[in-house]
């Protein structure tokens, strides 16, 4: 078992920037690779980013390319989103995942954590 714990959320103004912490525990951290979704009321649970379990190769959804940055540090058993240039569509509720190989799918992922809302306000 793997439980992860998210942090950093909060209420940001447009054009701001936010650093999201998933804090892992249990089995080893670093032989999953890690993934960030969100969930925005009346929309599909969408794919963030993803990072592989040495952190060498990550992956973005197209809307936050260039804005978002995925990053870990397994000896902190620690996964970050570093988010800048904020904009009120990436208000959700953002949840990091654990995962056997690097994957956009959600059901790719087995461990979840609770979640953590952003609001980004215009």
């Amino acid at each position: 078992q793997v439980q992860l714990v998210e942090s950093g959320g909060g209420l940001v103004q447009a054009g701001g920037s936010l650093r999201l912490s998933c804090a892992a525990s249990g089995r080893t951290f670093s032989s999953y690779a890690m993934g960030w979704f969100r969930l925005a009321p009346g929309k599909e649970r969408e794919f963030v980013a993803a990072i592989t379990w040495r952190g060498g190769n990550t992956d973005y959804t197209n809307s936050v390319q260039g804005r978002f940055t995925i990053s870990r540090d397994n000896a902190k058993n620690t996964v970050y989103l570093q988010m800048n240039s904020l904009l009120p569509e990436d208000t959700a509720v953002y949840y990091c995942a654990a995962a056997e190989k690097s994957s956009r799918w959600y059901v790719d992922y087995d461990y979840w954590g609770q979640g953590t809302q952003v609001t980004v306000s215009s």
